[in-house]
């Protein structure tokens, strides 16, 4: 069983939309939030990236920083540019480069996530949960949705395409990053039990990205408790805000990585090292991108191969090592080239498929880099079935578009 429950968000007004919502926090360097707030003065990115208020060089996660959100949003409440709606769902929709998903903005629960029903597939970082459990508390408000997905239901994906058809938008318009963004608000009870009941079916959701603001509404519920002495069931902060799409629907592209050295081997070395695992060979196309599972695109002396993972290492019973990113870690990027630990690493770095293999080109001929790996992207149902062994994929595995608008809908404590 999976709760989901309608809540009473705060969302901007209709001719505000474009002028508020904006890009999820953590994707932005600190000269984008300046000058999007500086073309866009009512951004939301005032809440969720308060930092931009100072001058610079302030400590991002301070107190000081945390209370300039909370003030901010207390403005914009007070300026009515968002106002607050009675308990509904809303159906959200994003279309990008001709693919959309369709899905729900609700509350789902803190209880059901430390119970596991919730599935997650990462571990997060200490300084990251405080960082969001502190923006919770102090705002008494959650900002950014968790991104979940479900294993593809037709009973749920009939009731919100029909009622699509039948209903008028709230929001409809083009972002700057080109996708097409539309919502609807589901107000009326009977629609309201009729979703609830549906996803009420599925046996469990599971994080898609957004690990840390799960983490960190479980955090802050703990921490509220603590600080009244008591335990209120009926309380908001017992349910975090989440955006929730179908496998099926949802486009995970390439995570790629780049090397700075081949760690003290020729060429010939390396390829013959790697030879060891991979069947190496000259790609037909350049640049490569794998046509499958454990195929990856090599890039190495202004020249692309492709590598096949031979099936003593990719033919395992166990769905984390039978993973690309886990199968290029292991039998590659360690032995071969002493990445043993790629979170801290230094030498290596890792682009998202947004970018491009041009990119890859780029950092490697323009910064004098080793070599790049281009990657298949990770198919939704292999992050399903980590999660519901209970283990952990390794470390940038998933690259996620489109990226879910911030400032749709907030979830007021």
């Amino acid at each position: 069983m999976s709760v989901v429950r309608p809540f009473k968000a705060l969302r901007p007004v209709k001719n505000m939309v474009e002028e508020f919502s904006c890009p999820p926090y953590d994707v932005l360097e600190e000269n984008e939030v300046r000058e999007i707030v500086k073309n866009h003065p009512e951004s939301f990115l005032r809440v969720t990236r308060a930092e931009v208020e100072f001058s610079g060089g302030d400590d991002p996660h301070s107190e000081a920083v945390y209370k300039k959100a909370s003030e901010n949003l207390r403005t914009y409440e007070e300026k009515g540019i968002i106002v607050q709606d009675s308990p509904c769902f809303y159906i959200y929709r994003e279309t990008w480069r001709g693919k959309s998903q369709t899905g729900l903005f609700a509350t789902v629960s803190v209880d059901e996530y430390d119970q596991g029903k919730i599935k997650k597939h990462e571990l997060t970082r200490q300084d990251k949960e405080d960082d969001r459990a502190m923006h919770i508390e102090i705002l008494n408000a959650q900002t950014g949705p968790v991104f979940l997905t479900y294993k593809s239901d037709p009973e749920i994906k009939n009731i919100l395409i029909d009622f699509t058809e039948k209903s008028e938008k709230i929001y409809d318009f083009t972002d700057e990053n080109s996708v097409h963004q539309e919502m609807w608000r589901v107000s009326e009870n009977s629609d309201i039990e009729k979703i609830r009941l549906a996803f009420s079916k599925l046996e469990a959701l599971y994080i898609a990205d957004g690990h840390h603001r799960a983490a960190a509404a479980s955090r802050a519920q703990k921490n509220i408790e603590a600080k009244t002495g008591k335990k209120d069931e009926n309380a908001e902060y017992n349910y975090f805000l989440a955006a929730m799409f179908p496998h099926d629907e949802m486009r995970v592209l390439d995570y790629n990585r780049v090397v700075k050295d081949l760690n003290g081997l020729s060429s010939d070395e390396f390829i013959k090292k790697i030879s060891d695992s991979f069947v190496v060979e000259e790609a037909s196309d350049s640049p490569y991108s794998p046509e499958n599972v454990h195929n990856f695109g090599m890039y190495l002396n202004k020249k692309w191969y492709k590598l096949t993972a031979k099936k003593e290492i990719s033919e395992k019973n166990d769905p984390v090592q039978e993973l690309d990113v886990y199968i290029l870690q292991e039998y590659l990027l360690n032995p071969v080239l002493g990445i043993e630990n790629p979170r801290k690493d230094s030498r290596i770095h890792f682009l998202g498929g947004i970018r491009g293999l041009n990119a890859l080109e780029e950092w490697i001929d323009g910064k004098n880099w080793g070599v790049a790996f281009s990657m298949f992207p990770t198919p939704l149902e292999q992050l399903i079935n980590v999660a519901d062994a209970g283990k952990i994929m390794p470390p940038k595995s998933t690259w996620f578009e489109p990226k879910l608008r911030s400032g749709l809908v907030i979830h007021k404590l």
